[in-house]
């Protein structure tokens, strides 16, 4: 069995990309090592992220906002995948990745940005979650090792394009 290495990338990775780090591996069963990083990030994970992945019983532990430079340097683990969850990362210019990984688009709305009350926001910090959730079940589930590069891309922006089932 291949063993991927996955890098969730957005702009402040407080929330979405951090959400993706730990729900990757959680779910990725060993075949898959999720990252994350950003652009100008925030220095601090957003206390509702954490909270939803305690709630979700998900590890927490090492889980902290960084800039996507560490990825890019000569000691940075080699990337498989990057994928952009947010609309800024996906607009902005992105490092030079060693190996030529995989990447696609998987944007979806911020939810640290949402405002109201507690229950509205964690609600959005949920609706992320799920999202993130149901795309990584698809991408962790293809068939990796016996597609072409084209073919694989071509899924890899579908899953970006997918909408969760309301739970």
């Amino acid at each position: 069995m291949s063993h991927y290495n996955v890098l969730f990338l957005c702009t402040g990775n407080s929330a979405r990309s951090i959400l993706a780090e730990a729900l990757i591996n959680h779910t990725g069963r060993g075949q898959f090592t999720g990252y994350s990083a950003g652009s100008f990030p925030a220095g601090q994970v957003n206390p509702l992220a954490i909270k939803l992945l305690e709630q979700m019983r998900l590890p927490t532990e090492g889980l902290h906002s960084k800039n996507w430079d560490v990825f890019s340097g000569p000691d940075a683990p080699k990337m498989d995948f990057v994928f952009t969850v947010c609309d800024q990362a996906a607009a902005e210019p992105c490092p030079i990745w060693p190996g030529q990984p995989m990447t696609a688009h998987w944007g979806m709305p911020d939810p640290a940005a949402v405002e109201g009350s507690d229950e509205v926001r964690e609600r959005a910090f949920r609706d992320a979650f799920i999202a993130l959730r149901s795309r990584i079940g698809l991408f962790t589930n293809l068939p990796i090792a016996s597609l072409d590069r084209l073919k694989l891309q071509d899924k890899l922006e579908s899953i970006g394009k997918t909408q969760p089932e309301e739970e």
